[in-house]
Order: structure tokens, then sequence, then C-alpha cells
């Protein structure tokens, strides 16, 4: 894949971030992020793209392969789509403010 191919995937490896009561305390105990990623997406391709999007360095790379949920509607059956979750460890310093407060 050409370097231009390639940052174009990066830039599109980060759906976006899960904004929960869980992940902001894991923001505040651990300094971790938590974002909705392709699913497949490699630990690899979401360290980069955090690094490239944000400018942070990232410690670690934790990902979590979350199921669909079966449904119903009326007597059809139906089925959420599968996705991925990765929790992103910042280094010491640094942060990600989404709600730009300062």
């Amino acid at each position: 894949m050409s370097a231009a191919g390639h940052q174009e995937r990066l830039m599109t490896v980060l759906q976006g971030p899960l904004l929960t009561e869980k992940s902001a305390v894991s923001a505040e105990m651990h300094n971790q992020i938590v974002f909705k990623v392709r699913t497949d997406a490699t630990k690899a391709e979401i360290r980069q793209a955090v690094e490239l999007l944000f400018e942070v360095q990232v410690e670690g790379v934790q990902v979590i392969n979350c199921r669909g949920k079966n449904k119903r509607f009326g007597q059809t059956r139906g089925r959420r789509n599968d996705w991925k979750k990765a929790y992103v460890r910042l280094a010491e310093g640094s942060q990600i403010d989404f709600l730009g407060a300062e």
C-alpha cells in the first residue's frame, strides 16, 4: 500500500469516541480513551491513527470485539451489527479533550 493510501486508511480507522460513564472513569483513573473503531482495524493501526490525529503519545491499545444484539421488530427478527472498541492508554502528560473544557 502506498504512503498516501496508508495515511487515508488511518484517517478512517477511528469512527468516534465512546463517551459513557465507564469511559469517563477509565479516562480519569487510567488515562485511557475509548474509541469505536473499524472491525478490521489492528492495534498498530489504531495506535498510529490516534498519534496522527491527536498528536499524543500512546502507551498501549486494548481491543474488544462487541457482538450485536438480537432484536425483534414485531414478528420480524433482526440483529444489530457487530462492532469493535479500543481502549487507548495515553502516555503521562498526554491528554485528549473532546468537550473543549479548559
